[in-house]
Parts: C-alpha cells; sequence; structure tokens
C-alpha cells in the first residue's frame, strides 16, 4: 500500500472520530425561529443529525456461470470482464461508508471495501497491483479499496464541491455493484470502452438546480501509482431539466502510456435515463474513443498507429409487480484497429454484438434472486480460445448465469 493511501485511510479514521464527537453536539434540536420569521402554514423542519447525513451499502453476491459452449482458455467467457465459467463463484462482498458535503457539514467522505473475485480484477495500478499482472489477475489479492475520498463544500455561489482521493469513474452507464445494474453481466462497454477507477481530485458546481458541471485531474486509468508522470483531465455535464429524463456527457482525456506522456487516451461517454412510463425504466449508452499511436500497433503499421473504438447500449427494465422485475440489454461494440479487444492480434478490427435478457425475483427482505441469459456474438471468430496458442475458435458464445445477491441496507 502506497504511502499516499496509508496517509488517507488514517485521515479517514481521524475524520470517524471527528464524526462520533459531532454526532453527540448536533442531535439537538436549533431554537425555534420567532413566529414572525417563519411561515405560518409550515411547520418548522428539524434539521438531520449526522447520522442521518451518512449512507450505508453492503452487500454480498454469489453466482453460478455456465458457458453452454464451453469456455476456452482457463474458463474465461472470452472478452467479459466478471461473469467467467468457474462453477460456483463468490463474487462481491462490499461494504460502504460515504457522507455527502452539507450546508450544515460542509465536509464529506466516502470508504469503499470489497473483497471476492470480482474485487480481484478491479485493482488500480499500484495498490494489490503490480505492472507484470494482466487480466485476468488470478494471481492477484481478492480483495480492493475501491473508494478511500475526502470532500468539502466551499461557499462559493451555489456551493463549490471538491473531492480528492481514489473513486469509481464518471463515465459509463452500468457500474461496479451489480445489484446497482439492470442486468448481472456487464456490457462490453463497461470492460472494454472505458475506465473503473481513478485517483485524484474532482471540482463540482451547479449554475442552476437542472445542471452541474465537474472536471478535475486524475492520474489516469485504474492507476494509482502513475506510469508516466502525466495527469489525464475527466469531467461531466450533468442535465435533468427535463422531468423524468436524466443525461450526462462525460469525457477523459489524457496520457496513458507508460513513460509516454505525449500520446492522449480520450473517450466521450454519452448516458441517458428515461422514467416517465410507469414501472418502465429506459436507458442508453454511447462511447467513442480514441488514442494516438497506440504502442499494440507499432509493430502492424507503417503509417497510422492511432487507434479509435465506438459502440452504444440501450435497456429496457419492466417492473411486473414491487418483486418482479425483466430486463433487456442490447449491445454494439467495434474495436476498429484490434487495439481495445486485443482478440486476435493487435490492427485486427472485431465488432461485436450481445444481448442479454435477465429476470430478477425479490425473494425475501434484502435476498435477490436472478436468472440471465446472454448471448455474444461477432464478425469473426474471436470465443473459445483454444491454449496454448491463444486460437480463437468459434464466432460467439452463450451463457446462463443463476446469481444471488443480499443486501444489508
Amino acid at each position: 500500500m502506497t504511502a499516499w493511501l496509508r496517509r488517507l485511510v488514517l485521515a479517514v479514521g481521524v475524520l470517524g472520530v471527528a464524526v462520533s464527537a459531532d454526532a453527540q453536539w448536533t442531535t439537538q434540536t436549533p431554537a425555534p425561529a420567532k413566529p414572525e420569521d417563519k411561515p405560518a402554514d409550515k411547520p418548522e423542519e428539524k434539521p438531520k443529525t449526522l447520522w442521518e447525513e451518512i449512507t450505508l451499502f453492503a452487500y454480498i453476491e454469489n453466482s453460478y456461470v455456465w458457458n453452454l459452449g464451453h469456455t476456452g482458455r482457463h474458463d474465461v467467457n472470452e472478452l467479459r470482464f466478471y461473469d467467467f465459467d468457474a462453477g460456483y463463484s463468490f463474487n462481491m462482498a462490499e461494504f460502504s461508508i460515504k457522507k455527502d458535503p452539507t450546508d450544515l457539514r460542509p465536509w464529506g467522505f466516502g470508504v469503499v471495501v470489497t473483497a471476492g473475485l470480482d474485487a480481484q480484477k478491479n485493482h488500480a495500478l499500484g495498490i494489490f497491483r503490480d505492472e507484470d499482472d494482466q487480466f485476468p489477475f488470478r494471481n492477484t489479492a481478492k480483495f480492493d479499496l475501491q473508494e478511500a475520498y475526502g470532500a468539502y463544500k466551499f461557499d462559493v455561489g451555489s456551493g463549490l464541491t471538491v473531492k480528492a482521493g481514489k473513486f469509481v469513474t464518471l463515465l459509463g452507464y452500468e457500474v461496479i455493484e451489480a445489484p446497482n445494474n439492470l442486468n448481472f453481466s456487464r456490457s462490453f462497454l463497461f470492460g472494454l470502452a472505458i475506465p473503473l477507477t481513478h485517483v485524484g481530485a474532482l471540482f463540482s458546481y451547479s449554475p442552476t438546480e437542472w445542471l452541474s458541471l465537474t472536471a478535475g485531474p486524475v492520474v489516469g486509468w485504474d492507476v494509482a501509482k502513475d506510469n508516466n508522470s502525466g495527469m489525464s483531465v475527466m469531467g461531466q455535464i450533468a442535465f435533468t431539466g427535463v422531468k423524468d429524463l436524466t443525461t450526462s456527457l462525460n469525457f477523459i482525456t489524457g496520457p496513458e502510456q507508460a513513460h509516454q506522456r505525449t500520446n492522449p487516451r480520450t473517450v466521450l461517454d454519452f448516458v441517458a435515463t428515461y422514467t416517465g412510463f410507469k414501472n418502465l425504466t429506459l436507458g442508453g449508452n454511447f462511447d467513442y474513443g480514441w488514442e494516438v499511436d497506440e504502442p499494440s500497433l507499432a509493430a502492424t503499421r507503417s503509417q497510422s498507429t492511432n487507434a479509435a473504438w465506438w459502440g452504444y447500449a440501450g435497456y429496457v427494465a419492466y417492473d411486473w409487480t414491487e418483486k418482479l422485475r425483466t430486463a433487456f440489454r442490447g449491445e454494439f461494440f467495434r474495436d476498429a484497429d484490434g487495439a481495445r479487444t486485443l482478440a486476435i492480434a493487435p490492427g485486427t478490427p472485431v465488432s461485436l454484438w450481445e444481448i442479454t435478457a435477465t429476470v430478477q425475483y425479490k425473494i425475501w427482505k434484502g435476498l435477490m434472486g436472478r436468472l440471465e441469459f446472454r448471448h455474444d456474438d461477432a464478425n469473426r471468430k474471436v470465443f473459445k480460445v483454444r491454449a496454448p496458442g491463444l486460437v480463437p475458435t468459434s464466432q460467439y458464445q452463450d451463457t446462463i448465469t443463476v446469481a444471488l445477491d443480499y443486501l444489508f441496507f
């Protein structure tokens, strides 16, 4: 664990002591305002206690995945990030404690710790992962410090919030936590087009109630220990001005190649969600990315070695009852230069399609079950990779998954 991380964890611990002390002094209701100072038709609102401002989230997830065509090397479902055909899997255990800055208490923090097979793949370079650790990361630790940050809201205009430390990316429709996604498996966009986490700082400001702006420097893609001494910039423009519609335009740009500061990697990411129809959720995600002088292409081309990729995904979910939900995802991903998939050889273009159908049922209190079928397809043989030689033998793969999640909060 790096020195800055130890200092950050120590700071969070000191912050926790301050939280306990502050809670003892802030649970009392302030003196009521004078009758002439408050509206006669509105009762005085009691301010939130410190504990009421804290958000807890915790869950455990187990799954069983079957690849109907038999997987290739090491039971990996090719080009999929988490859900391997490894029989029974303990995917994830997570505990999260967060507090957003408020007008009453302008400081905030977040700590998220995880364990399990999925946590093993989420490591940022420099935190439980070395430079020679490569996907599928089977030899790395099965736990992770997913987030550890502090935040403060400055009294500037409507409030300027600064967050610094390690945090999850702003990009993408889907998130690391499976229970918060409509489907169990993650999209190709999640695993191939965008990063997972960052180390750095973000500045957020809302000039209006319907517009939020965020930007700041980050070390890079899934990197805590900088590999090139060059910072990237990440940002978001979030719009909520239309009822039941939320949209955001996200971006990241900067050098990601080891020991190279002049060749930026850039991704533009658009996300939209609409919930205007009763019990129906509609979502969409579009990504476009490119990288200058991508190193894996240097040996395959004599001229341009720039790489580009793009894709889109659509989501439809319907809640039939309070317990039963069905969700569908359709997706296309184009790796025009083979730099993101590396499925065959650098420079070989690959197109991927997938459709996923998920049935979710809330069994009892926090216990949730999922049954999912997914079909992956490609324009060339990229699945069922045979080792040794890493020769793909199929243009498609089908999987069935049974998953159980238990949410504690």
